[in-house]
């Protein structure tokens, strides 16, 4: 592995492990598993994906620990299970006013995060590192769309 793809990894791994500890007081406070905590934000969030089969690509998720936790937070009344009108096949997961103020915070933490980890990065710096990302992801999404 070279010193770039090192750097790399332990940066993500760094920034996943940080972004956790920074959700752990909410987590903890609602009773509500880090995972469930994600599934909502992530709904919040990009509406527009609000399938699990997209949490699961999206997120990298399993479906199988996406269905467990969505189950809870349906049961408890967080989210509401609604049929595609177009393709009956989907289930669309939509928030409920009840996660709202969850959802509140969550944009809370999560905008405190990113000013926490960016710090000490200039505009500019944070233009190149969205240009240098976007450009890694579409490379990524081209070598699976090669694959499959």
């Amino acid at each position: 592995m070279n010193v770039d793809s090192k750097t790399t990894l332990m940066a993500l791994n760094a920034f996943a492990e940080a972004y956790a500890d920074a959700c752990k007081p909410i987590c903890r406070e609602l009773g509500m598993p880090q995972m469930a905590f994600d599934i909502l934000m992530f709904l919040h969030n990009n509406p527009e994906h609000c399938t699990a089969k997209e949490i699961s690509r999206y997120r990298g998720f399993k479906e199988n620990i996406i269905s467990v936790n969505v189950n809870k937070l349906v049961t408890e009344g967080y989210l509401l299970r609604q049929n595609d009108r177009e393709d009956r096949r989907k289930v669309r997961l939509i928030c409920t006013e009840k996660a709202q103020a969850i959802t509140s915070r969550g944009r809370e933490i999560q905008e405190r995060f990113l000013r926490q980890v960016q710090q000490g990065l200039s505009a500019e710096e944070l233009r190149i590192h969205v240009h240098c990302m976007e450009t890694i992801a579409a490379n990524a999404k081209r070598m699976l769309e090669r694959k499959g």
